[in-house]
């Protein structure tokens, strides 16, 4: 037996409840569309008259055909002058006649689940997005106190960017609002090309810098463009997690290599599974801190180049160096062209301004700035207008100095503190760099039991064992310190 239809809206609209903002007309409406689209008022079901259903519902007259209207606008009904409203034929023939068998008819006084209720125990990802969705990534390292990776951001100038943004915004320039199909602000390229040349010796021109989203964006853009499903991808172990998802999340099959003191070292086991890509972050490894010599970085490209492969150098934290001047990069010795060197102002400026870049290989260019406007339509062409004055008019370099005596004397405390603390039962990695350290463990230790105990004293504390891929891993704490 089928539920009135006057007893069917009041349960529909009951359930619009949590719409409380919303006019009495739209309510009715939205029932009245729920109705037909989960198939309880079928095609060809003739609707009560706008005075009958006003009586029974309560409701003004007005506001019965306020509903009326829109459901006859936007198709779901259809008015025969004389004979009244009847539901309209929304579906096609054969996939009407599918839902009509399919759905069963409701007990008198029950509630009907609509189609997504009733699918939802069938609803189901596709592997790739059960992967993806596996670990909440994002919730495991949000920003929080001693949390690696995370950067101060109370100490950027926020009334000089803002100031510099008006300036465009007053200028009223259209051209500024359009996604950029050129790989990005042609003076902010400019400046970073320029920039990179002088302070990380980076073989570039103007028209091999394209400006992403940051660092994962060119991740996944490498991966589409240089690499096909199930293609083998070298990382460190341990790696950035960032990485390891945006290249799992592309079909990649990841082969871990060990690190040690020199950076990836890659043995004859490895080599029985040449890669396509290598991702590397050889002037500060992330978690390590260790910086990779120069024999393994002549290795890697001799490696690259050898085996076709592509090395994507992510340049992690290389900004922030407290002692000499910041390395070299690996894309700098590269005269085989197999280097795309990546990186991004999030950590330097605040992750929210999504502004990184990507240096690709000269043959490479026209390809790349293809598929970042075709599938990743880029934009705040505005906001990287302002970044460009920003880095021209010297702010950035005061703004970099001015970060790196702030993380180095928190660096030096925390040392301080940590060796105060522990004395000789304590070794901690290399911090020359970045914005973190390593507190190393005896192989016995529970690294991930205790970096939960210190999570109990709001203390947010990385287990350097979860970093790795492999089953060789080492124990250790990840301790940030810009972030304090």
């Amino acid at each position: 037996m089928k539920l009135p239809v006057s007893e069917l809206l009041l349960t529909e609209i009951s359930r619009t409840d949590f719409h409380t903002k919303l006019p009495q007309h739209r309510r009715l409406y939205e029932a009245l569309r729920g109705a037909i689209l989960s198939r309880q008022l079928p095609f060809g079901s003739q609707l009560p008259s706008t005075r009958d259903m006003a009586q029974e519902l309560k409701l003004s007259r007005n506001t019965v055909l306020s509903a009326f209207e829109q459901l006859l606008a936007e198709g779901y009904v259809t008015a025969q002058t004389g004979s009244g409203t009847f539901v309209a034929d929304t579906l096609p023939d054969q996939l009407a006649q599918s839902a009509a068998e399919n759905i069963p008819q409701p007990e008198s006084g029950t509630r009907v689940l609509n189609n997504s209720e009733a699918n939802k125990t069938s609803r189901k990802l596709s592997a790739r997005g059960e992967s993806m969705s596996a670990v909440a990534g994002g919730k495991l390292f949000e920003v929080q106190p001693f949390a690696p990776g995370d950067a101060d951001y109370s100490a950027f100038p926020f009334k000089l960017w803002q100031r510099l943004q008006n300036k465009y915004w007053r200028a009223g320039r259209p051209e500024l609002l359009d996604y950029g199909q050129t790989g990005g602000y042609l003076p902010l390229r400019q400046a970073i090309a320029d920039y990179l040349r002088v302070s990380r010796s980076v073989r570039v021109t103007v028209e091999q810098v394209l400006i992403t989203a940051g660092t994962q964006q060119s991740l996944d853009l490498c991966s589409h463009l240089l690499a096909d499903h199930q293609d083998t991808a070298w990382v460190e172990d341990p790696c950035y997690w960032g990485a390891r998802r945006a290249l799992e999340a592309n079909g990649l099959k990841l082969h871990p290599v060990p690190v040690d003191n020199e950076g990836m070292n890659p043995g004859a086991e490895d080599m029985d599974k040449p890669p396509r890509l290598i991702y590397l972050t050889p002037s500060h490894q992330y978690p390590k801190s260790v910086v990779m010599s120069l024999a393994r970085r002549r290795l890697l490209l001799e490696l690259a180049a050898r085996n076709n492969a592509w090395i994507l150098e992510d340049d992690y934290d290389s900004e922030f160096r407290y002692a000499g001047r910041p390395l070299a990069s690996l894309q700098g010795m590269d005269y085989h062209d197999r280097v795309l060197y990546l990186g991004t102002f999030a950590k330097v400026l605040y992750p929210g301004l999504k502004i990184g870049y990507i240096v690709v290989p000269p043959d490479l260019v026209e390809s790349f700035k293809t598929a970042l406007y075709d599938f990743q339509r880029p934009g705040q062409m505005m906001v990287q207008a302002a970044l460009a004055d920003f880095i021209e008019l010297g702010y950035f370099a005061t703004h970099l100095r001015k970060m790196r005596l702030i993380y180095g004397r928190r660096r030096l405390l925390l040392q301080k503190t940590l060796y105060g603390a522990l004395g000789g039962n304590i070794k901690l990695s290399p911090a020359e760099a970045g914005l973190h350290l390593v507190i190393q463990l005896p192989p016995q230790a529970d690294d991930i039991a205790m970096a939960a105990m210190a999570a109990e004293h709001d203390i947010s504390v990385r287990a350097l064992s979860t970093y790795y891929l492999s089953d060789q891993r080492e124990k250790g704490l990840v301790v940030g310190y810009a972030y304090v």
